[in-house]
């Protein structure tokens, strides 16, 4: 486990660099595996790791492979029950023996933090995995109860924008008549009650048109204009997203977070496609990145941010449809970017150096901290994990505050002797002052001017 940390901590450090003054938002990718030309995930997880700032990926299976490769790399995983397993799903039985098979082998080593049960289930138009649904996730959840999981685990499904009867203007936001009292009701009961987020799929480029290309590409445009609420919204993913919330507050659970589980744009398409290409591709995802993040919101929601996951991570060549649907990736199979949206690590970059960069969306550099900015301690790359631990209990015996690393505080994930160490020897450098012998430790400790806070752990 080595360096592990350290790259899941730089790579923390680079996702705050596409936020706005500091405000944190998460965006993860959809790892898709409709191809038979994938790299082995092993590949894919050192790479992710090593390459590149992402720390969250949905998978749409449980496949054992693929969690068995993001072992020990921090990031945060979501998988999916497949469609076809929901009725089943149903039985507990059933339900503690998926529990048993796909995450008991895997958890805590991999982070797996989310399960769904299904895809897009409502819009599917199947009588039997609508109204198999929620008592599915329900006995997922009692199972996941039963192994104590439920607290780090939650479960949820993702719905199209096709659960709306309405969508425009976004405060006539309302979910389909007849799903919206059976089965969208219980299943936002259940996840307020677990605690679990509302996960949608919005596509503006399934939305658009060549009149409203700039409305769905965050460009300056008019703008829509909601006569109800008199707010002007300048970008389609903001008034998909407040049609949802709309529709979310007709049945009084407003409160619930809501989760963008997919959303993207093709570099790729059929003759006559208007904006398919690799630079729109990349100015669509770029500046998603910034304005989920951004802390902005939208106007129904303001001040939020949106955890946001990219579809997609790879270019998929045996997905059916139109051309488009094979050409959603951020990087072609041998790894190389498609085009450039500020994931890489600089390190990486060099190695990429002829990868197309579009030059309509810059990219903004990193501010380099002034001389007397604040300086953090963390673990050298290769201290080992028995040295790291006596840090940890040296720094947590003097009595210093170590409760954020315990079970439940801000930092006790990713749950490591490296993660904690980190924790642990920078609060010992911060209290005595910040000078340099206070990050020694016994050589094993080192000074960084980039903030290692993430989420809601603050260093």
């Amino acid at each position: 486990m080595g360096t592990t940390l350290v790259h899941v901590i730089s790579a923390l450090l680079l996702v705050a660099s596409v936020n706005i003054q500091g405000i944190e938002g998460t965006v993860g990718v959809n790892y898709g595996t409709v191809a038979d030309n994938l790299p082995p995930p092993a590949e894919v997880a050192h790479f992710l790791l090593e390459n590149t700032i992402i720390n969250r990926v949905r998978l749409f299976d449980a496949n054992p492979e693929i969690l068995e490769a993001f072992a020990h790399t921090g990031i945060a995983i979501t998988l999916t029950v497949p469609n076809n397993e929901i009725p089943q799903l149903t039985n507990l039985s059933f339900a503690q023996q998926w529990v048993t098979a796909n995450i008991t082998p895997h958890f805590p080593a991999t982070n797996i933090v989310r399960i769904l049960v299904g895809n897009e289930v409502i819009s599917s138009a199947s009588k039997l995995l609508i109204t198999s649904l929620v008592p599915a996730m329900q006995t997922l959840h009692t199972a996941l109860v039963a192994e104590s999981l439920d607290h780090r685990i939650k479960v949820s499904t993702p719905h199209s924008l096709g659960i709306l009867s309405s969508s425009s203007p976004p405060s006539s936001g309302e979910f389909r008549q007849g799903y919206d009292t059976h089965v969208l009701k219980p299943l936002l009961s259940f996840l307020r009650a677990t605690d679990s987020p509302f996960l949608v799929n919005p596509y503006p480029f399934f939305g658009c048109s060549a009149e409203t290309l700039d409305y769905a590409l965050f460009r300056p445009n008019s703008g829509a204009f909601d006569d109800d609420t008199k707010f002007t919204y300048t970008n389609m993913l903001d008034g998909q997203l407040d049609a949802v919330f709309s529709a979310l507050k007709l049945l009084d659970f407003s409160d619930l977070e809501i989760v963008i589980a997919e959303t993207g744009w093709p570099s790729k398409g059929d003759a006559g496609q208007v904006g398919v290409d690799a630079d729109t591709a990349a100015e669509y995802n770029r500046k998603l990145m910034q304005h989920v993040t951004s802390g902005v919101g939208t106007p129904l929601m303001p001040n939020r941010t949106f955890e946001t996951y990219i579809f997609a991570l790879f270019n998929e060549d045996l997905k059916p449809g139109p051309t488009c649907e094979r050409n959603f990736g951020l990087f072609q199979p041998d790894m190389t970017p498609v085009y450039d949206i500020g994931i890489l690590r600089p390190t990486a970059k060099a190695n990429f150096p002829s990868y197309p960069t579009p030059q309509a969306v810059p990219v903004n550099p990193s501010p380099i901290p002034a001389s007397g900015a604040k300086r953090w301690c963390l673990p050298k790359t290769g201290a080992k994990e028995d040295t790291l631990q006596k840090n940890l209990d040296y720094v947590c015996g003097l009595g210093m505050d170590c409760k954020p690393i315990q079970e439940g505080g801000a930092c006790y994930l990713p749950n490591t002797v490296r993660g904690h160490a980190a924790y642990a020897m920078n609060a010992y450098y911060q209290a005595t002052g910040r000078n340099d012998y206070a990050c020694d430790f016994g050589g094993t400790g080192a000074i960084t001017k980039l903030d290692p806070s993430y989420g809601s752990c603050k260093y």
